[in-house]
């Protein structure tokens, strides 16, 4: 069973997808389902609302953060037109959802997304122009699409012990506490100031950099030439830190590497890094046994994603679907 909690922070953006400046766009349609259609301001309106989210989850790591927006970018028609096949398919059974079911997620996204300040959550909501009539509208849609993705989750086999082993064995890193690193940086900014200057011939620099480096290039010495960040001056070395301090695309790097280890290029929001893995301690992991349940849990879930992937796949094959 999916956990409709799991899904909030994402399901409480695509709420907010209605806005009164739509008006202001020029709009088109750009898909129909069973003769009903999809606007492009839907679209805009459920990109711009969900990119505030994956901003501020991923404040602190700009380079997942766009990643995160590729990806909700290049799925949110999609994502739409789901919504209107998942409505149909809900009406052909007859369905008909509790009011105490839709109050439920409502008081959910309130304690869940705003600690429980209901004032809070209606100040939002008067900052996007929505009504909390329009909002409940919207969430009712959301609770329907829950429910028949959970209706179709199907049966499947219960997590095996080599699964759970193997699960842990991969993972293992993101529970650990305590891991600390000592790295190295070569930080090469987007835009230098010079003229003609340009992130790609930025980006090119570092790239080259680094395949000398890989190739034997001394690293320190490269840092001092060309690295522009406070540690250029001591060869681009780091302090000891413990992983939980840095950057996280940059810990995250310096994780991936054994000692001696250079990194692909790290693409942050104004620059590029090169990360050399000077030294690690690992931290503290817990141990199998008290994962386990949770890892059951994860594996059963990604199964039941599973499910429901293959049964949408034949469901949408039912409906009629232009994208224009």
């Amino acid at each position: 069973m999916i956990s409709l909690r799991s899904c909030l922070p994402v399901l409480f953006a695509a709420a907010l997808c209605t806005s009164v400046t739509a008006q202001t766009y020029s709009n088109r349609i750009v898909a129909v389902v069973d003769g009903n259609p999809i606007m492009a301001s839907e679209v805009r309106d459920m990109v711009k609302a969900q990119e505030q989210i994956i901003r501020y989850q991923f404040m602190n790591d700009p380079a997942r953060a766009e990643k995160e927006l590729n990806i909700l970018r290049e799925s949110a028609l999609e994502s739409l037109i789901d919504r209107e096949i998942l409505l149909a398919e809900f009406k052909k059974l007859g369905g008909v959802i509790k009011a105490q079911y839709v109050d439920d997620d409502i008081n959910s996204i309130i304690r869940e997304s705003f600690k429980g300040n209901r004032d809070a959550f209606v100040d939002e909501l008067n900052k996007t122009g929505m009504s909390l009539r329009k909002f409940r509208e919207l969430r009712e849609k959301m609770v329907i699409m829950n429910v028949m993705r959970a209706r179709n989750s199907g049966e499947h086999p219960p997590a095996t012990p080599r699964e759970v082993e193997e699960y842990y064995n991969k993972n293992v890193d993101k529970w650990r506490e305590g891991d600390q690193l000592k790295i190295s940086t070569i930080t090469i900014p987007k835009f230098s100031g010079e003229a003609g200057s340009t992130a790609e011939k930025q980006k090119k620099l570092a790239q080259d950099l680094r395949a000398k480096i890989v190739g034997g290039a001394d690293f320190a010495a490269t840092a001092r030439t060309y690295s522009q960040d406070s540690r250029a001056e001591n060869g681009g070395s780091w302090d000891w830190m413990a992983k939980t301090d840095m950057m996280p695309a940059i810990a995250n790097a310096a994780m991936e590497l054994k000692t001696g280890g250079i990194s692909p290029i790290v693409d942050q929001e104004a620059s590029y890094i090169i990360v050399a893995l000077d030294a690690k301690k690992l931290g503290t992991a817990p141990s199998l046994a008290d994962k386990r349940a949770e890892i059951e849990k994860l594996i059963n879930a990604e199964k039941s994603k599973g499910n429901i992937d293959k049964w949408m796949e034949g469901v949408r094959k039912k409906h009629v679907i232009k994208r224009l």
